[in-house]
């Protein structure tokens, strides 16, 4: 998180058993609030895989305590979508709800898992993959950003939306250099003119579309029907979720309904993303969990 630390007052917590690490609560801090940090798509806190529940209520009535006695008065929190996890780890869920949290927004994200892959496209997205074969477009890996960013992705967000991408030029060459493996950009072609892409944030659970682009000739190309194509049945066919992120806007009041059908259309479904909020006193209700 270091490349926008300028962005966020980090207020990030590690917590050891004796001498071994077993937690990490990514946040940053808002004058007497914490929150799950602003800085990252998916949020809550990161755990090894050997821990108990009673490590975990542990460990979360130790972060609080802490924070409170730092005079946090209160912690927003976002929970991971299980679709991210390895192994079930539900322990949070259970212990906002001793801490009666509130749930103060919450976000659908489009997923397609290998156990819906068979909805399958829907006739819009078959004609657009027919339109794309007939143009004869290419699909390449490429190692830098430079040429979608610059081409596509920031006029389109600049135009559209009067906007920029999250992560500048520079800051997703520094994550990708840090995360060789699990940050790749996909581009379309057509006679070797970019004409799409789609940058992938990979885990070992999920390849999520964290931007999604293409010229304006889209829809006579089916460039974006090509890449996705390509991507969900054949590039990532054996990873357990392709994510195509969330269609919220308003901190998750309203859904944009052309893009929610846009994605639910190659066969995706909706997966939650809670934000939940509490006071940081609430700790001592954790002191009580078991009998």
């Amino acid at each position: 998180m270091d490349y926008h630390k300028d962005r966020f007052q980090d207020a990030s917590v590690l917590v050891f058993k004796k001498d071994e690490l077993i937690a990490v609560f990514p946040a940053n801090a808002q004058k007497d609030q914490i929150i799950s940090h602003q800085g990252l798509s998916y949020g809550g806190l990161v755990l090894k895989s050997k821990v108990y529940f009673s490590d975990v209520l542990l460990v979360f009535q130790a972060i609080l305590e802490f924070y409170h006695s730092e005079g946090i008065q209160s912690m927003t929190i976002k929970t991971l979508p299980r679709i991210y996890n390895r192994m079930p780890s539900d322990e949070i869920d259970y212990l906002l709800f001793k801490l009666e949290a509130s749930l103060v927004r919450r976000d659908v994200t489009s997923v397609i898992g290998n156990d819906t892959s068979s909805l399958g496209r829907s006739s819009n997205r078959e004609r657009g993959l027919k339109k794309a074969l007939k143009n004869n477009l290419e699909l390449r890996e490429s190692q830098g950003f430079e040429e979608f960013w610059n081409s596509i992705l920031i006029p389109n967000l600049k135009q559209k939306h009067k906007t920029s991408p999250t992560h500048s030029l520079d800051e997703i060459t520094l994550l990708k250099e840090k995360f060789p493996n699990h940050i790749r950009q996909f581009n379309a072609y057509k006679n070797d003119r970019l004409v799409a892409g789609v940058t992938i944030f990979e885990t070992e659970q999920v390849a999520h579309a964290q931007y999604i682009s293409a010229g304006e000739d889209k829809q006579e190309l089916g460039s974006l029907d090509f890449v996705f194509d390509k991507l969900i049945n054949d590039i990532f066919r054996d990873k357990p979720y392709f994510d195509f992120g969330i269609s919220n806007e308003n901190n998750g009041q309203h859904i944009n309904e052309g893009l929610l059908k846009w994605k639910e259309d190659f066969g995706a479904r909706t997966v939650v993303h809670d934000h939940y909020q509490f006071s940081t006193e609430n700790y001592k209700n954790l002191k009580s969990v078991f009998i």
